[in-house]
């Protein structure tokens, strides 16, 4: 048994996701194009602190590395990396705070 459930060598079952799924896995590794793309308006290292953000919000680790190294080599400084994580970290709690007002709600409700 994994001390951890992220191994890199995990994602070597990616392999059997194209396999078993090629037409939806080249429609999914075609999405993540978008944020490479160096004709946008929005320019490169902002797509990268975007989807490193966003990354955080869905907390995907295998994203988290794809766009820090992509974010680095697109001239992003550490200070803007860290503040594009915590800027999500404020947004998602900003959703647990709204959800926590429909809850008082639903309590008020169920009385």
């Amino acid at each position: 048994m994994p001390e951890h459930y992220y191994d890199k060598d995990d994602l070597k079952h990616m392999r059997e996701l194209r396999a078993a799924a090629p037409a939806e896995f080249e429609s999914w590794v075609n999405l993540d194009r978008i944020v490479g793309r160096e004709d946008g308006v929005i320019p490169r290292k902002y797509r990268e602190l975007i989807a490193l953000a966003v990354a955080h919000s869905t907390q995907c680790v295998y994203c988290i590395e794809a766009h820090v190294k992509g974010a680095k080599k697109a001239g992003a400084s550490k200070e803007e990396i860290a503040e594009a994580v915590l800027l999500a970290a404020a947004l998602r709690a900003g959703g647990a705070a709204a959800h926590g007002a429909l809850t008082m709600k639903l309590f008020d409700q169920l009385a």
